[in-house]
């Protein structure tokens, strides 16, 4: 297996997702905690990376196995049979990639405490069913939500908890903080997603898969994608007025003509080649942005 076939395996060009959250979790501590906690949250970026990759891998593995179209989609579409990699090898990735992570997440929770446990447990249960079971999550209109959740808030609560479990107060306070500062990663991660499953709805159909943009139809996912980035944009105006973030977050407005350019190809034509790659890049430049001013505002 050459590293391009690897890559799109663990579906590299997605990690943004996951990354960004993390990066911004980071950001949050500094800015408003003046803390860090650096060995665990290094063992904890591996261990979730890892936990990542398992989880494309594991996509994979179980649409390939669970395919219906087995004359196009299994041999032409699904990466292991288009490549016809060997299934003991993805199994052995399966395994070297969970082991990983789980026995990493388990360091991480004995050096700064039992909370990281029990929230990368809600994320493993997740994961795991996100693709297996008779009625995977990623084929029920849950998806969105699931995967903005967990990936958009329960990466970025982690870390802030990783690096401020000394002071930090599991309250309603704390948590609506965190949410609004995080809310613009889920609904970007969430429209991730929401593009993909967008993309694939003729295909995931004839597999027997009926995620959301089968029950609303594609002009309306077209629609909610459309007002996701939106309400990104608001949350950062409450956040910002509410005293949560500096001022200087508003320059992520300075991204929008970025953004209107990047959403005119994919809103007139969905194809997983050509404008899924839309999403991943307003996630990429807007997550990298919200970090860097945070950091900035840190700074000043």
């Amino acid at each position: 297996m050459n590293f391009k076939t690897f890559a799109e395996l663990i579906e590299l060009k997605a990690k943004a997702a996951s990354v960004f959250p993390f990066l911004l979790g980071l950001a949050y501590s500094l800015y408003h905690y003046q803390m860090a906690n650096f060995l665990p949250l290094f063992l904890y970026f591996i261990a979730m990376f890892c936990f990542n990759c398992f989880v494309d891998i594991w996509d994979n593995y179980n649409d390939y196995h669970k395919a219906v179209d087995t004359e196009d989609y299994k041999k032409n579409t699904n990466i292991i049979g288009r490549e016809n990699l060997p299934i003991k090898t993805i199994r052995t990735l399966l395994i070297a990639f969970f082991s990983l992570s789980f026995f990493l997440g388990l360091g991480v929770a004995w050096l700064v405490g039992w909370p990281v446990f029990w929230l990368g447990l809600f994320c493993y249960f997740v994961g795991i069913f996100y693709s297996a079971g008779p009625k995977p999550l990623s084929s029920l209109p849950v998806g969105e939500l699931a995967s903005g959740l967990t990936m958009g808030y329960l990466i970025f609560l982690i870390c802030v908890y990783i690096n401020t479990s000394a002071a930090f107060v599991w309250n309603f306070e704390s948590l609506a903080l965190t949410f609004l500062v995080a809310l613009p990663s889920i609904l970007l991660i969430s429209n991730l997603m929401l593009a993909n499953n967008t993309c694939d709805l003729e295909e995931d159909e004839a597999n027997h898969r009926y995620t959301i943009v089968h029950y609303i139809g594609r002009k309306n996912a077209l629609r909610w994608w459309t007002m996701s980035i939106v309400l990104a944009y608001i949350s950062i105006v409450v956040a910002v007025v509410l005293g949560v973030v500096s001022p200087l977050m508003l320059l992520l407005f300075l991204l929008l003509p970025f953004i209107v350019k990047q959403a005119r190809p994919y809103l007139q034509r969905q194809v997983k080649k050509e404008t899924f790659i839309v999403s991943v890049k307003i996630l990429l430049v807007f997550s990298f942005a919200q970090t860097i001013l945070m950091l900035v505002s840190l700074a000043i």
